[in-house]
């Protein structure tokens, strides 16, 4: 009875010194130590101060080295310039494009999934910490959304629109260039419409899908294996109806463009953002501003398949003089649109060029024209305004997610240091410190 009564006794010890470890634990807050702060806001930097971190938000900020309570952790960022984490709003994380001689002549979705998981993590390490992901094979970024949720999979923040909407033939129509007796039709459950009545089936299952938004190809697009790459490819019965179904849900809306006409369809319908945007014009520039429509520029997608056209037979026939054509022109459309004060939200298309290289976006908008802090800009407050976060993330504040990145410079004066994040957090998890 002795030896059993003392073991209840220390067993109850064990479980009270566990019980207030965990609460110290839980109660422990991170303190970064930042010397350099920027405000993405208005580009100005506070030195010395503190960013206290409890759980996966922002407690405060404070001017001056906070003294650690018992148990907190110290992240020291003296050296380091401080910034919220970044937001791509344009990727395909479950793809990346290779020329012609190395391309898979079968893709299992399994295949895609484990791809998606590697480019989420790189991108992560790149310091986006959100992204949103417009077009998917299948269920390849829900699910990885998800598993990243869980803490199974590293990566950033997912918003995905699961797969793409198309019409037949058109951009986004995955039978494209197969054999007819190869397939059957594909279904608006698959992404293909013909009418208001398809349009509205196709977005009530993408919400059951578990999407977070919608993508339309309004117009046909360079790296499809057809024609035309600027034709408007949706009827505004069949615009209005995406929009107005996607509103009902909740849901957001995307429209991959290229050509005038099927941009200025898709900005009357009340799309939220025009992708691309290659012959935009000023008079879509005006509609769009009107209406508050946000411009995704993704002039590495241009940059990139212009590069590639001169490499022989990097292309398929049908790619290679759309490739030519569209792809110098995006960044001089962003130059106008940015200096006629068209909504900008940072975005790069990456899965066409590498993932990781995100950054390079930002040395192509300022290269265009834009200041290094409306740059900035772009990949912060105005991409959390487009996803409808700006309560959440975009900004260091109280009460804000703790999605937080350093760099070794400050990009208002040296944009070319966000090449190199040394530091990245994402919900108050330290991801990478190099520091």
């Amino acid at each position: 009875m002795f030896r059993i009564n003392n073991h209840k006794k220390y067993m109850k010890k064990i479980a009270l010194l566990f019980t207030l470890s965990i609460s110290a634990l839980i109660n422990a807050d991170t303190l970064l130590h930042v010397g350099n702060l920027l405000d993405t806001n208005n580009g100005e930097i506070s030195k010395a101060v503190t960013i206290r971190i409890k759980g996966n938000k922002i407690l405060e900020v404070t001017k001056g080295y906070s003294t650690p309570k018992k148990n907190d952790e110290i992240v020291n960022l003296k050296q380091s310039y401080v910034l919220p984490g970044f937001m791509d709003m344009h990727v395909h994380l479950a793809q990346e494009y290779v020329p012609k001689a190395e391309r898979r002549s079968k893709i299992e979705p399994e295949y895609r999934a484990l791809f998606a998981a590697n480019a989420a993590s790189k991108t992560l390490m790149a310091g986006f910490t959100s992204v949103r992901n417009l077009g998917d094979g299948g269920m390849e970024t829900i699910s990885l959304r998800d598993a990243i949720k869980e803490g199974l999979v590293i990566g950033p923040r997912i918003f995905t629109s699961g797969k793409t909407i198309a019409t037949t033939g058109g951009h986004g129509d995955p039978t494209n260039g197969m054999p007819k007796d190869n397939y059957s039709p594909p279904s608006p459950e698959e992404g293909v419409i013909d009418s208001p009545e398809d349009a509205k089936k196709a977005v009530r299952q993408r919400y059951k899908d578990g999407a977070d938004g919608i993508k339309i190809t309004a117009t046909g697009g360079v790296l499809s294996v057809a024609k035309s790459g600027e034709n408007p490819q949706f009827t505004d019965e069949e615009l209005n109806s995406i929009v107005a179904t996607a509103n009902d849900y909740g849901l957001w809306t995307a429209a991959h463009a290229h050509g005038k006409e099927g941009m200025k369809r898709a900005v009357i319908a009340g799309i939220n953002s025009i992708e691309h945007g290659t012959y935009m014009d000023q008079e879509v520039m005006d509609l769009m501003k009107s209406r508050g429509t946000y411009y995704v520029p993704t002039i590495m997608a241009g940059d990139w398949v212009a590069e590639k056209a001169k490499i022989p037979n990097f292309f398929p026939a049908l790619v290679k003089p759309k490739a030519e054509k569209i792809g110098p022109q995006i960044q001089s459309t962003f130059a106008k649109a940015y200096k006629a004060g068209v909504k900008i939200a940072f975005g790069t298309d990456s899965g066409v060029s590498a993932h990781g290289d995100n950054w390079q976006e930002f040395i192509l908008m300022t290269n265009a024209g834009m200041t290094n802090q409306d740059a900035l800009k772009s990949a912060t407050i105005e991409t959390a305004k487009l996803l409808r976060i700006e309560d959440k993330l975009g900004q260091i504040k109280p009460g804000m997610l703790a999605d937080i990145i350093a760099v070794q410079q400050n990009p208002v004066e040296d944009i070319s240091t966000v090449e190199n994040v040394i530091f990245v957090m994402k919900d108050g998890v330290i991801f990478k410190d190099n520091t």
